[in-house]
């Protein structure tokens, strides 16, 4: 035993000493940090903390940008945000999702022979939150005007030098992208010639989205003219696009192309400012969204990894491994069943989800020799003094034999990683954000003249309530997301801000991200590259009509060691292997030692951070 212990130190020594040579430098910074997806949306937020702008106008600013920018969201799409205001010690949840359009409804769709809303176009469309998520963060919380905020946005709108990751997407979508004639004229303004699309460097110009973005200022400046406060002149630049002109060439471009979204839809709609959940993790409390996003998962995951000693296992060792992936797919298979609008009956069970003592009967379950395939959804109203009602679709469930295994396919990797931002603002005041903003992604259908792309989210609902109860197409209703901001505080202080890009993995490379500063000791930029795994074994919440989980699926580093492979293996795991599996983390450490902030910046693809 104690050459075992002597071997797992040794291992533990020499992969953090791996872990510390990364590819980026952290950032520290004493008076505020500003990390997105794109360094051009990283200099906005920049800009405006020089302007004097608190953490939540940067961000706003750097949503804005991002938004502009199309390849991974657009400004039809949803944002989610939790913001801690350290005047009040609170963190606050920001519900900025679209819903579902009038007729929206399960009938309308298996009419149509479809068994999962569509993946693109105007029936994959949510109402577009973004504008609203924007303006409602900046009334509420922040300090400057809507025209200071989107400055840099209308500025990138005029024209920006577009980046190659963007202007190739647009020159692979181009097929789909036809089928939309306002999406052809502005993604594709070389028509007819072999590239359509815009090449690297190329200024890209948007003159309806610039249009749309100037009304919003225009309301708003108009409103100041007529003596009105901050506030209320940014919530007229919101009423103009939810009711005034915006909205209806929004809604006339959506229908003319065979969209739902009616003006009655836009104008009901409203941003929730919530209550956010929370556990607490060996003294961390962790703050995540409610049920109509995954976050309340990795809570769970958190709960059941409790119960088990992870350090003694050594940092990715096949022990560890085998534990955190076993937790995943349990905490993932109750957000399968579970999970949906809270505005909408029938009530969640999220009293009975996130309790500790269903967390230990949960991991009982873990075999720690053997894959659990497959892992089913429990029954944690009994944890809130109830009873399921609905033990007669968890039978199905439960019924249902075991999943043939099928390599995932490109496709499928592609739905399961699919991609967004995040963004990450922090100031001296102590105002942190956090931000995973997305939808409305290339290819995106644009609605009419406003420039702006329509949200692709609906495809995330369900048709059929044995899948999920609590996530039926509805409308007026949220679908349930992927997308998962985080916060942890400690000893009653900010201690992390945390998000990440892609799709059902979110979590899982939150999750891990987590574990490795506060059980291994990493710094932040240590703990955003360091290596990953990712369990296929859940139901996808993106794609076409594969959803369907991959027993025993799993991805893991191409540096794991032969030995950690084989005891995978006999556990029961089919493995793929990629050469960087960290997933695209941006972070915040807050280190209360020295009053300064330590920011981590992904080495995944385009990320960027500025700090002062």
């Amino acid at each position: 035993m104690r050459k075992f212990m002597v071997l797992t130190c040794c291992l533990c020594r020499l992969l953090s000493l791996q872990a510390q040579q990364t590819q980026k430098p952290p950032l520290h910074a004493k008076n505020w940090l500003a990390i997105t997806g794109k360094p051009l949306a990283a200099t906005a937020g920049a800009a405006i903390f020089q302007k004097g702008g608190n953490a939540v106008d940067a961000a706003c600013a750097m949503i804005a940008a991002t938004c502009t920018m199309w390849d991974v969201l657009s400004w039809g799409g949803e944002t989610q945000a939790l913001i801690y205001n350290p005047h009040t010690g609170k963190v606050i949840g920001i519900n900025a999702l679209g819903v579902a359009p009038t007729g929206a409804t399960p009938e309308y769709f298996k009419s149509k022979g479809i068994h999962y809303v569509p993946e693109y176009g105007p029936l994959a469309a949510v109402t577009p939150g973004t504008p609203g998520g924007i303006c409602t963060m900046l009334a509420e919380y922040g300090t400057m005007s809507l025209k200071e905020v989107l400055t840099p946005a209308m500025q990138m709108a005029a024209g920006y030098p577009i980046e190659a990751q963007t202007a190739n997407s647009m020159e692979r979508g181009k097929e789909r992208i036809k089928q939309w004639p306002y999406s052809k004229a502005v993604f594709l303004p070389h028509a007819g010639q072999e590239r359509e699309a815009p090449e690297a460097g190329e200024i890209f110009k948007q003159t309806d989205l610039l249009e749309t973005l100037r009304k919003m200022v225009e309301s708003e400046q108009q409103a100041l003219k007529k003596g009105k406060s901050r506030k209320e002149a940014i919530y007229a630049a919101y009423a103009r696009f939810y009711t005034g002109d915006i909205a209806k060439e929004f809604v006339r471009g959506c229908q003319e192309q065979g969209g739902l979204i009616t003006e009655a839809d836009l104008a009901k709609w409203k941003v929730q400012i919530e209550e956010p959940m929370s556990v607490n993790y060996k003294g961390v409390e962790v703050y995540k969204l409610k049920q109509w996003t995954q976050g309340p998962a990795m809570l769970q995951m958190l709960n059941i990894l409790e119960n088990f000693d992870l350090k003694s296992m050594g940092y990715n060792s096949a022990r560890y491994i085998h534990t955190v992936t076993q937790a995943m797919q349990l905490a993932f298979a109750d957000r399968d069943f579970y999970y949906g609008d809270p505005y909408f009956a029938p009530e969640e069970p999220m009293k009975g989800l996130l309790s500790k003592e269903y967390a230990k009967e949960r991991a009982k379950l873990i075999n720690p020799a053997k894959n659990l395939s497959p892992a089913l959804p429990g029954d944690p109203y009994p944890f809130e003094g109830k009873t399921n009602p609905f033990t007669g679709y968890l039978q199905q469930w439960r019924s249902n034999k075991p999943l043939a295994y099928t390599p995932p396919d490109e496709k499928y990797m592609e739905k399961l990683w699919l991609g967004t931002t995040s963004v990450e603002a922090a100031d001296s005041a102590g105002w942190v954000v956090s931000v995973t903003p997305s939808g409305g992604w290339l290819p995106a259908c644009i609605a009419g003249r406003t420039g702006v792309g329509m949200s692709q989210r609906m495809q995330s609902f369900v048709l059929d309530s044995v899948l999920d109860p609590f996530n039926v197409v509805e409308p007026g209703k949220h679908p349930r997301v992927t997308l998962t901001p985080t916060l942890a505080m400690k000893d009653g202080k900010p201690y992390l801000s945390f998000a990440v890009q892609g799709g059902d993995t979110q979590d899982q490379n939150l999750l891990q991200f987590f574990l490795n500063v506060t059980e291994f000791g990493m710094t932040v930029q240590e703990a955003v590259e360091a290596p990953n795994v990712n369990t296929n074994q859940l139901y996808l919440s993106l794609g076409g009509e594969d959803r369907t989980p991959k027993p025993g699926s799993l991805l893991v580093n191409s540096n794991t060691p032969d030995w950690i492979r084989r005891e995978l293996i006999k556990m029961g795991y089919k493995l793929m292997y990629e050469d960087r599996t960290s997933g695209p983390v941006n972070a915040i450490y807050f280190d209360s030692r020295h009053g300064t902030m330590w920011g981590g910046s992904s080495n995944h693809g385009e990320d960027y951070g500025v700090g002062w």
